[in-house]
């Protein structure tokens, strides 16, 4: 658990640098953006703008969407061992693409989310900090060695993603961002990252990244690892 917290805590102070090297070479950064889709972002433009301010129903429908989403992913979890949070945004994908959900719900939903991202990431870092962390065990795990493993994996991680980010059309940035996230510790890793590097949009791509990715890591790690110990 020590290793992995120091992983944490290496991703969350690697996460900034992106950030600033975005902000001296800003065609190399989409801004919470993979994709540099032009067509997409007119689209997007021409869409009317959620004016922020929804009654209690509307919010409240939104809400309960989330809720059902997740019960669904809870629900994808028990059949077929699918992480809920990453069935939950196959769900959400899937809905917006059938245009299943109509445009009152979805500002009610746009309302939630935005109440989570200013209200709740905080609190939940600072709780994360305070009351969840093992500062003794995560002290007595800061050796040279240590260090050593854990900054040269997050760093490969992050430049591997800058560049096959880079070298299939993507924003290098954003994508090394969300790389990053495999580093972090599940969904409150994720929030702290998005959050050193100010990219909180990509949260939908970084749950995936730490989820199945992380997983996928882990796996090949110890296959290769198995193979050459035997």
């Amino acid at each position: 658990l020590p290793m992995v917290m120091l992983g944490g805590l290496t991703a969350i102070i690697i996460a900034g640098c992106p950030t600033q090297l975005g902000k001296r070479y800003p065609p190399r950064t989409g801004e919470g953006q993979l994709m540099p889709n032009r067509a997409n972002a007119d689209a997007t433009v021409s869409q009317p703008a959620f004016s922020g301010k929804a009654d209690v129903t509307t919010i409240a429908s939104g809400a309960l969407l989330a809720v059902l989403l997740y019960m669904l992913g809870m629900l994808g979890h028990k059949l077929i061992g699918l992480p809920a949070p990453v069935g939950m945004l196959f769900m959400a994908v899937l809905v917006k693409l059938c245009n299943g959900a109509s445009p009152r719900l979805l500002e009610g939903s746009q309302v939630v989310y935005k109440f989570f991202q200013t209200s709740v990431t905080y609190p939940i870092l600072f709780a994360v900090g305070v009351a969840i962390t093992p500062w003794h065990e995560l002290v007595a795990a800061f050796t040279v060695s240590n260090l050593l493993v854990i900054v040269s994996t997050v760093s490969a991680l992050v430049a591997t993603g800058f560049f096959v980010g880079k070298k299939i059309g993507m924003h290098p940035i954003d994508v090394a961002i969300v790389s990053c996230c495999q580093s972090g510790q599940g969904g409150t890793g994720d929030v702290a990252i998005l959050t050193a590097g100010n990219r909180m949009s990509l949260m939908p791509f970084a749950q995936i990244a730490t989820r199945i990715g992380g997983a996928i890591n882990v796996s090949v790690s110890l296959l290769i690892l198995g193979n050459f110990l035997v």
